[in-house]
C-alpha cells in the first residue's frame, strides 16, 4: 500500500476570502497534473459558497508558478496537458467570484496564463515575468487566450518573442496585472484591495464579473481547442524535444 501523494495545494477560508495556496516547491509550482487537479477542485469548492465573496491565488514561496511541467512531458499526452491549462484558465475567468493573484517572485509561462485570467493581479515591483517558450521552440499558445487580451499589442511582440524577464513594475506597465507595489508594501496592498472587493453585495459581484468576462471566454471557448493543437503539434516536434530535453539537463 502507497502513501497518497502530499497536498500541492491548500485553501483556507475565513472572513469572507477563500485564500488558495500553491505550495510544490520540488518544482518550482510547476502545472503538473496533481496541481491542477487539486486547484481545480478547490476553485470548484468556493464557486458556490455563499461565506465566500472573494478568491485570492498566490505562493508559499517566492515562484509563484514556472509553468508546464516538463518533466511530465513523456508520460502525459500533450494535448490532454494543454487542455488541462485551458480548461483552469477557463474556470478562473468564468468563477463567480473575483479572483485576485498575488506575485511575489516568479512567473513563467504557463503561470502566467494564471495571472493573466485572474481579474485583479497585485505584485511586488521586484516579482519576474517571462514568456520563455519561444526558447523552447514553442510558442505560447494556450495562454495566448488570456494574457493577449491584457497586454497591449507592442508588450506582447516584446515579451513574447524575445522571451526576456520582465519585471513587476513592467508588467503592470504592459497591462498583465493590475498593480506593482514594493514588496515590503505588498501584503497590506493584497489586504486592501481583497477588503475592498469583500465589501461588494454577492449578487453585484457576480454579475459585474460576467459582463467582464464575456468577450475572454468567447475568445476561449472558440479559439481554446485550436491552440490546444498548435501546443500538442509544437511540443511534440523535434526542435522542441532537443530544446526541452537541453534545458532539463541543464537543470540537473
Amino acid at each position: 500500500m502507497t502513501d497518497a501523494p502530499a497536498e500541492l495545494v491548500h485553501l483556507d477560508v475565513a472572513d469572507g476570502v477563500a485564500t488558495i495556496t500553491l505550495d510544490s516547491p520540488h518544482n518550482r509550482n510547476a502545472l503538473s497534473k496533481q496541481l491542477i487537479t487539486e486547484l481545480s477542485a478547490h476553485l470548484a469548492a468556493v464557486d458556490t459558497d455563499d461565506a465566500v465573496r472573494v478568491v485570492v491565488l498566490r505562493s508559499s514561496g517566492r515562484v509563484f508558478c514556472s509553468g508546464a511541467d516538463l518533466s511530465e512531458a513523456s508520460t502525459v499526452p500533450m494535448e490532454e496537458g494543454a487542455r488541462a491549462i485551458v480548461a483552469l484558465q477557463r474556470q478562473i475567468v468564468a468563477h463567480a467570484k473575483p479572483v485576485v493573484v498575488v506575485v511575489e517572485g516568479a512567473a513563467r509561462a504557463g503561470g502566467i496564463g494564471i495571472v493573466a485570467a485572474a481579474d485583479l493581479a497585485v505584485v511586488a515591483e521586484e516579482a519576474t515575468f517571462a514568456l520563455t517558450e519561444v526558447k523552447l521552440g514553442l510558442a505560447p499558445a494556450v495562454i495566448s487566450l488570456t494574457v493577449l487580451p491584457r497586454m497591449t499589442s507592442r508588450a506582447a511582440g516584446l515579451t513574447a518573442l524575445g522571451g526576456e524577464v520582465f519585471t513587476g513594475t513592467q508588467a503592470a506597465e504592459f497591462g498583465l496585472v493590475t498593480r506593482a507595489v514594493p514588496a515590503a508594501e505588498l501584503s497590506a496592498a493584497v489586504d486592501a484591495q481583497v477588503s475592498s472587493l469583500a465589501s461588494g453585495a454577492l449578487q453585484g459581484l457576480r454579475e459585474t464579473k460576467q459582463l467582464l468576462a464575456r468577450d475572454l471566454l468567447a475568445r476561449i471557448d472558440s479559439d481554446g481547442e485550436e491552440l490546444v493543437q498548435l501546443s500538442a503539434r509544437l511540443f511534440g516536434s523535434d526542435a522542441a524535444r532537443e530544446a526541452m530535453t537541453a534545458f532539463l539537463s541543464r537543470g540537473k
